[in-house]
């Protein structure tokens, strides 16, 4: 796997906590929530595509594409945070209770089991292969 850079470090982890912060502070309903979560978002998503692998080994390969489909699935999160603080799409109520409401939790979950899971088994693999 590529290493990122000393400031690309920060910046990761720089959005990794302002996600962790921002998705705390939708715990309070708090209006400023989607503008800490979404740059944390963009931030974290930007610096993980940079993290190439450029081997052989398919199980790094496939684990790679579930780490692009986390990354998929937490700009859904933001996009889902951001609908569900006031309704920007003007869906009518039913709608919007059914389809948004707080569903971004769930988009949230799977996207941090999968970075969980992926997280721990790149490193495995990355450790058999030296």
């Amino acid at each position: 796997m590529k290493q990122l850079s000393r400031f690309q470090n920060i910046i990761f982890i720089i959005g990794g906590l302002l996600m962790v912060v921002g998705s705390g502070m939708a715990l309070f309903r708090s209006n400023a929530a989607p503008v800490v979560f979404i740059p944390g978002v963009l931030m974290f998503v930007s610096m993980q595509m940079l993290q190439r692998y450029d081997g052989n080994n398919f199980n790094v390969r496939r684990l790679r594409r579930f780490v692009l489909l986390s990354d998929v699935l937490l700009v859904v999160s933001a996009l889902l945070m951001y609908a569900s603080y006031g309704n920007p799409f003007h869906f009518d109520q039913i709608t919007y209770v059914q389809y948004i409401g707080n569903n971004w939790v769930v988009s949230l979950l799977l996207a941090a089991l999968l970075q969980l899971y992926t997280s721990h088994r790149i490193a495995k693999e990355l450790e058999k292969e030296t």
